[in-house]
């Protein structure tokens, strides 16, 4: 997808003007970092940043040396070898005679739309039931855009099968899975663009849940200490952290190895690596207004680490419902919230430091509820191919 600059600079203008303070703020802080040559990383979530093309714009970010690691879940991993977003048909799981007591919640079963090309191609991996899928594709049903590499026949069993087969490299070789998966993978997925560049592209601890199979395998491919040292020292390179549709941070970035909040006080202790938060700009991309309040009030009274310091629960302290994560955020010095919707932020905010640094983008993502955001899905589901098998065991 090409960049509509007129639009995103509507998108902009119609934003608050707070929010369009934080994003020249938060401009302002990657530009210098990038200028002094420091490492810009990111720390997302799945969910909306699959569906809002913020994974392939940050793969783009990659390619364009703005972005210099990741980290994700497992989730997002399987998405990937699937080719990101696909095109499934949805239709009632009673209409193909499967048991109700193994059906989900919603009643109904998924197949990825495949070409026959791409079918018979599968075949040569895979037995795929040709009967099951024909009943699928004549049965009454509906067709949507999804991240569905998990869940539709037969490509989510096939990320399943070939999960299993590169976890068997990665054990021989004692490297993550998401390294070896991202050698055959679309160079415009994330795990693509660090295998190809040479970029960290790492599932967190608090991540490995999700995605099926491949989360076994991503947990199964090295020991946690050595995923945990691994996203540790990601953290240590970079000058700037940005969050994006996230939870669980306070594990992520102040984990068994930071000692800035606190957290790696005992590795420290006993003399092994830890690394610190302390100079660190985190900016996070948040649709909850709550964290902002959590931010100013421990900006303007100190009111979390008074809590912490004295012991008393933060949440009746502030009188705000609280994730975990905005306890450590908040404290960081040099923490930043943009409060806001990620389909909007993120294009904004990666023009902006793209046009600053005097880099020219290729591709862009949109908010899904856009024309242009609807175009894009499209333009991943067509563009955006599964990881190649052969590429990737070779």
């Amino acid at each position: 997808m090409k960049v509509n600059r007129d639009l995103i600079e509507q998108l902009f203008t119609s934003l608050p003007g707070k929010t369009q303070s934080k994003i020249v703020s938060a401009q302002d802080i990657i530009v210098k970092a990038k200028e002094q040559g420091k490492k810009v990383v990111t720390a997302i979530g799945s969910g909306p940043n699959l569906h809002e093309g913020v994974t392939t714009l940050i793969a783009e970010l990659m390619h364009k040396g703005i972005i210099d690691g990741v980290t994700t879940s497992s989730a997002v991993i399987s998405h990937e070898m699937a080719g990101t977003l696909d095109r499934v048909k949805r239709v009632d799981s009673r209409l193909l005679g499967l048991p109700e007591d193994k059906s989900n919640l919603f009643g109904v079963f998924e197949a990825t739309v495949l070409e026959p090309e791409a079918l018979q191609r599968l075949e040569k991996e895979m037995t795929v039931d040709r009967d099951l899928y024909q009943k699928i594709v004549a049965a009454e049903g509906s067709e949507i855009i999804k991240a569905a590499g998990n869940m539709a026949y037969p490509m989510g069993l096939r990320t399943e099968l070939l999960a299993m087969d590169i976890l068997q490299l990665c054990q021989r070789r004692n490297i993550p899975f998401e390294e070896i998966a991202g050698r055959g993978a679309d160079k415009r997925t994330m795990i693509g663009a660090g295998a190809e560049l040479g970029i960290p592209v790492l599932v967190t601890v608090p991540q490995l849940v999700g995605g099926g199979k491949v989360g076994f395998a991503v947990g199964d491919s090295i020991p946690i200490s050595a995923r945990s040292q691994r996203i540790a020292q990601l953290l240590d390179s970079a000058g700037v952290i940005i969050e994006s549709a996230i939870a669980l941070t306070q594990e992520i970035h102040d984990g068994p190895l930071e000692t800035f909040t606190g957290h790696g006080i005992w590795s420290d202790w006993l003399g092994e690596w830890t690394y610190s938060l302390r100079e660190k700009n985190v900016i996070r991309i948040d649709l909850d207004p709550n964290l902002e309040r959590i931010w100013n009030k421990e900006k303007m009274n100190n009111e979390i680490s008074n809590a912490v310091t004295q012991g008393l629960p933060k949440t009746k302290v502030t009188g705000v419902p609280f994730r975990m994560e905005m306890s450590g955020f908040s404290r960081l010095p040099d923490s930043l919230p943009i409060i806001g919707d990620i389909g909007t932020i993120w294009p904004i905010l990666a023009l902006r430091v793209a046009e600053s640094l005097g880099i020219s983008l290729d591709f862009m993502s949109y908010n899904q509820s856009l024309k242009e955001g609807k175009e894009m899905r499209e333009w991943i589901v067509e563009n955006v191919e599964p990881l190649n098998r052969d590429t990737t065991l070779s």
